[in-house]
């Protein structure tokens, strides 16, 4: 039986695949193959491309399983996204443009450690659990994309979406709306910005009525801002994502984790050089250790 993997490490490792798999959202190269399928609108191509794996769903399951975001935005993109190109266009653009984003950040990568880290990650998404996890079987049950590039973004998206489900199911337990949800980490954030709440399309009165609620629970304070004990169980509701999220990690002993660190190192920094900082999908610097 595998040693399990401390929350801590599945943290570390996650830092590498979360800016390859976020290609497809900063990048233009990802928009330009959405509005080729005529998904035209970044937000047309963000909701048909993240929900096809599922098929060709109405609003009501992206509500849910994407939680953070407010339903009337969700309603605008979904159905009708589906009149406009099918789940299977969806699906191919979402990796074509997302390849061609990575193509164009690593230059004259070496091919060989391109490989060999797909290798790798791809062995890691094919151990994920999928169980109570909607979006990361999803992404799962697709066929594994020909081209390392491909193979790279495929497992890095499994392996991020199986995080985001078991996040999502605690914020849940812990009583925690979407809104409140990101009300509560532009607070731990400190940034003050409202990048959050206008990406995910809450109003004012949504999002002062997050803070309300936040503050019921003692975690903001009558200023807005994060109490000690709001940022202490913030921080334990990310140590237990890392829990939850370490699982599939496991499948490879320690020298080969630090052999797919090694190997996606200068990947990852190249990527996040094309990428925004700070943003609110929440797209981490790599961790060497």
């Amino acid at each position: 039986m595998p040693a399990a993997v401390p929350p801590a490490e599945a943290r570390r490792l996650w830092t590498f695949i979360e800016p390859i798999h976020a290609v497809t959202y900063f990048c233009p190269q990802p928009r330009a193959a959405f509005e080729a399928a005529n998904l035209r609108g970044f937000w047309r191509g963000y909701f048909a491309g993240r929900s096809a794996p599922l098929g060709p769903v109405g609003a009501a399951p992206v509500i849910a399983l994407f939680y953070v975001f407010a339903p009337r935005m969700v309603t605008r993109a979904l159905p009708d996204v589906w009149t406009r190109a099918e789940p299977a266009a969806a699906l191919h653009a979402r990796v074509e443009g997302s390849v061609t984003a990575l193509t164009d950040a690593l230059g004259d990568a070496d091919v060989a450690s391109v490989k060999a880290a797909a290798d790798l990650l791809v062995e890691v998404a094919a151990a994920v659990d999928i169980g109570g996890r909607a979006l990361a079987a999803a992404n799962a049950a697709l066929p594994v994309p020909d081209g390392d590039l491909a193979r790279l973004w495929h497992a890095s998206t499994v392996l991020r979406e199986h995080r985001g489900d078991g996040h999502m199911a605690l914020l849940l337990t812990a009583g925690v709306d979407g809104c409140a949800a990101l009300r509560w980490r532009e607070a731990c954030d400190g940034d003050g910005s409202s990048v959050l709440q206008a990406s995910r399309g809450w109003t004012d009165e949504e999002w002062a009525a997050a803070g309300e609620r936040l503050a019921d629970l003692g975690w903001l304070d009558a200023a807005g801002a994060v109490t000690p004990a709001g940022r202490q169980r913030h921080g334990e509701l990310e140590e237990q994502t890392d829990r939850l999220a370490a699982q599939p990690w496991a499948v490879l002993r320690e020298r080969h984790r630090e052999r797919l660190v090694e190997l996606l190192t200068p990947i990852t920094d190249a990527v996040v050089r094309v990428l925004p900082f700070p943003n609110p999908v929440g797209v981490p610097r790599p961790t060497s250790s």
